[in-house]
């Protein structure tokens, strides 16, 4: 303790060069918290955003068809069923549920309010499947489903346009001019990363979908795509290859012969989209550390002139039996604490700088405490490092010498 209020009486004898000193290190810890802290903020926008489409998800979607040599687009094909789907769920053991889909788009009427959203017609496992939940009323059932009924679960941004505060449940309103009856309101999910209304939507059983609003081509009971949901995250790989050993079954395809679906793994993309906003945040973080590189080199050429100038004060401390130990411990103790102070400094104004830009250009960012506590143990490691030589070149000063000067 004598040690380290001696190194604070004399930083605070020399504030102004004590604080430009700091200032390297409060820069560094201030710009790899905060880069840091938007590293981590992508990453965890890129999670959520992944997250809306669903947990442990397989995405079965037909081939496009080919004809003439020209390829047409992801999903446009007619090769996936109903049944396909109801198969997947049935005689796979690694397939949790599945949600078929259909999608259109059309202007919902009610009264003399209008509003123009996207349809999708499907079945009650798109609930589990998407993490939607319902707020209000109920799902519509498998039985609504079997009998094409016409009812409708709507989102939030529908219900407010469309009803504004009123209770939308066994409200009536038209769709392509056919009457549905809303059974259920789903629960508010908001923009997505990408800053697409998760709540304007509307759902349908899809055998109505596809019999009422969808004009389909040559195949009635068609599906756009098939979500599959694993029953864990690593039974993903192995649904993945269940799925196509069913469909190449189902649909008659022998061996040599390319499939007419496509299977998309979003397990994988996701994994790979944490791992790319992970290397960014490390990277941020490292381009950042190159100021608190500067810093401890800064603190080591303050030191080294603290020590020419007070070359006289350590030989009179060494006459008086002070041990070489006690004056490089005392070097080093000021070395570690204009490091601690400056980084402590810096990591208020790094949490303060991230705050900041979130609030002024809606940026996701997140101050882990991780963040927190290697920059604290890194500008406690810059005092140690850079504090070190000029320590050790005043603990081997000559006492009769360093007397001597002037």
């Amino acid at each position: 303790m004598e040690i380290v209020k001696t190194a604070l009486r004399s930083l605070l004898a020399n504030r102004t060069r004590s604080i430009l000193t700091m200032l390297g290190i409060i820069i560094g810890v201030g710009a790899v918290i905060t880069m840091v802290a938007i590293g981590n903020g992508a990453s965890q926008q890129v999670q959520s955003a992944l997250a809306g489409f669903g947990s442990n998800l397989l995405i079965v979607m037909p081939a496009p068809p080919n004809s003439t040599g020209a390829r047409g687009a992801a999903g446009s094909g007619e090769s996936l069923t109903l049944d396909d789907s109801y198969a997947m769920a049935s005689e796979t053991f690694h397939v949790a549920c599945t949600a078929p889909e259909v999608n259109t788009s059309a202007q919902l009427i009610y009264g003399n309010s209008n509003w123009n959203t996207s349809i999708t017609g499907s079945t009650p496992d798109i609930l589990q499947v998407r993490n939607w939940t319902i707020s209000s009323g109920a799902m519509f059932t498998e039985q609504d489903v079997r009998s094409g009924a016409k009812v409708c679960v709507i989102g939030q941004t529908v219900a407010k346009e469309l009803f504004g505060y009123a209770d939308p449940i066994d409200a009536t309103i038209r769709i392509k001019s056919i009457p549905f009856r809303i059974v259920g309101m789903t629960s508010k999910k908001g923009a997505n990363s990408w800053g697409q209304d998760q709540d304007d939507f509307v759902l349908v059983p899809v055998t109505t979908a596809q019999r009422r609003l969808v004009r389909s081509g040559t195949r009635v009971d068609s599906v756009r795509r098939i979500n599959v949901q694993a029953t864990d995250k690593d039974s993903v790989a192995l649904a993945e290859e269940e799925v196509v050993s069913l469909l190449r079954q189902r649909h008659r395809l022998t061996e040599g012969v390319e499939n007419d679906f496509d299977v998309r793994n979003l397990t994988e993309i996701q994994e790979s989209m944490a791992s790319t906003a992970n290397v960014m945040s490390m990277l941020l973080g490292a381009v950042a550390s190159i100021s608190l590189l500067v810093g401890g080199i800064g603190i080591m050429n303050i030191m080294l002139v603290s020590v020419s100038e007070r070359t006289r004060e350590i030989g009179i401390r060494m006459a008086v039996g002070a041990r070489p130990s006690n004056v490089r411990m005392q070097f080093l103790t000021e070395a570690i604490v204009l490091s601690l102070l400056g980084g402590a400094v810096g990591i208020a104004i790094g949490v303060g700088v991230s705050r900041v830009i979130s609030s002024l250009f809606n940026w996701a960012t997140m101050v882990s405490t991780q963040s927190i506590v290697v920059a604290t143990g890194f500008s406690a490691f810059v005092g140690v490092l850079f504090g070190f030589w000029p320590a050790w070149k005043a603990s081997n000063l000559d006492p009769i010498e360093a007397l001597r000067t002037e």
